[in-house]
């Protein structure tokens, strides 16, 4: 087993225009790894034997739970040697931008339905739906999670990945600091607000929010949205619920939280610096996924801290965004697609996928992993799963398939978000925006795939 870190400064690509890539970007991914570009030829099953390269979508936390697989398989699979890279969160969809357009794609990837479109478009990856239905994890998968990866693709019934784990959004809370405050679990949204502002007292640099604003803060503030308005469904016809006016005075309510109840260097922080943050001082609630349950246990201990699902109107009634589903994805151009095959179908057995998701705190796609005793030890998930299998939550579905997505709800629109943070954007300028981005994509969309 040969595990290797790998790094890049490129920037996520998206859209209809192809952003410049640096040649020693190119240099450092066709030196990382195997495989070959996705620009021509049809790879081949080869001997089933001998070296693959996986690519870790999400490497830090994973890298020990990733070589422990590893291990066990290549135990199991002598002939087989696995070459992992790990790659940073936010750099993987601009290294397999960079390895299409400039060689280099690994022979197993790990893929979220947040990006898969892109990659099902640019013809690299093979479809799996017939490899599972031939293997061990014929009936084994959650079916709304191949549902969801189906529906990403955009090629109707197929599937170009093999579903791994499925995050759900927490509304992670403090229960030292509530017990003090004389604070109930804060279940209901006006019971966030009420307590999000009692627990400020910001001359004593404590507060009772952390809001995301720098990368990563668009979704956040579409389950806000949403959750408050209870609108369930992200198109009205082909055009955007986004900027629907229940949804922009929910937003309204929600930016106004900064500095009032937050910390002013929130208009800065990814993940990582809110979870550390939160995890490292006296901020009563963060709302972030479930992976970030192992953070919050090492810094804080099991009794200090819980997880909610995201909090209900005042009926009791749920309303969120979709979380994308995360997979491993057999890339077209391998030269041993047999050997990758036998490593995606190893990790999404039970005993992998359990511990993987275990190690991860996320919602397992196999579905006797989701069985295992330690999915109701983990309060948080147990929680998530129960809410989004008992009817209390309305899902609304995001347009993954949307090859315009990323770069809208990402990149594209979170500097506008800060703008709308520091007061120099209106939430409704900012929703319009992005409405009139979606309602171009989606009509350019459908304008493609006319049968």
């Amino acid at each position: 087993m040969n595990i290797r870190r790998t790094s890049s400064r490129g920037n996520p690509l998206r859209g209809r225009t192809a952003a410049a890539v640096s040649l020693s970007a190119v240099l450092a991914l066709t030196a990382t790894a195997c495989g070959d570009d996705g620009s021509g030829g049809g790879g081949s099953e080869g001997s089933g034997k001998g070296e693959i390269t996986l690519w870790d979508n999400n490497t830090g936390e994973r890298r020990d739970i990733w070589a422990q697989i590893i291990k066990d398989f290549e135990k199991e699979n002598p002939d087989i040697h696995v070459k992992y890279v790990g790659i940073p969160i936010d750099q993987v969809q601009a290294k397999y931008d960079t390895a299409i357009d400039g060689g280099g794609l690994p022979d197993v990837g790990g893929v979220t339905t947040a990006y898969l479109s892109n990659l099902v478009i640019r013809d690299v990856l093979d479809p799996v739906g017939d490899r599972i239905d031939s293997s061990g994890l014929k009936g084994r998968l959650v079916p709304t999670m191949a549902a969801s990866v189906k529906a990403a693709g955009g090629r109707g019934d197929e599937m170009y990945s093999v579903p791994t784990s499925s995050n759900n959004g927490t509304l992670w809370y403090r229960t030292d600091l509530f017990s003090a405050a004389g604070l109930e679990a804060p279940a209901t949204w006006s019971e966030f607000y009420a307590a999000a502002e009692k627990l400020t007292a910001a001359g004593k640099n404590r507060f009772g929010y952390t809001i995301r604003g720098g990368a990563g803060s668009i979704a956040p503030a579409m389950d806000a949205m949403y959750g408050q308005s209870g609108i369930t469904s992200f198109w009205d016809g082909d055009r955007t619920t986004v900027n629907d006016p229940k949804n922009v005075a929910a937003l309204e309510k929600y930016v106004a939280l900064y500095k009032k109840v937050t910390p002013s260097a929130d208009v800065n922080n990814d993940f990582i610096k809110m979870v550390a943050q939160w995890d490292n001082g006296t901020i009563g609630m963060l709302t972030h996924n479930l992976a970030s349950y192992q953070d919050h246990v090492k810094a804080l201990g099991k009794d200090k801290f819980k997880g909610l699902p995201y909090p209900t109107a005042e009926d009791g009634s749920r309303v969120q965004v979709s979380n994308p589903v995360d997979g491993l994805g057999l890339f077209k151009n391998g030269k041993n697609k047999a050997a990758a095959w036998k490593l995606i179908e190893f990790a999404a057995s039970h005993k992998s996928n359990s511990a993987w998701n275990e190690s991860a705190g996320s919602i397992p796609a196999n579905t006797d992993a989701a069985t295992d005793t330690w999915v109701e030890d983990a309060e948080p998930t147990a929680t998530a799963m129960k809410a989004l299998s008992d009817g209390s939550t309305k899902i609304v579905d995001l347009p993954y398939y949307l090859p315009d997505w990323n770069t809208i709800s990402k990149s594209g629109n979170e500097p506008n978000f800060q703008k709308v943070l520091l007061g120099d954007m209106t939430a409704k300028e900012f929703a319009d925006k992005v409405a009139e981005e979606l309602n171009e994509a989606q009509a350019e969309w459908k304008e493609q795939n006319k049968s």
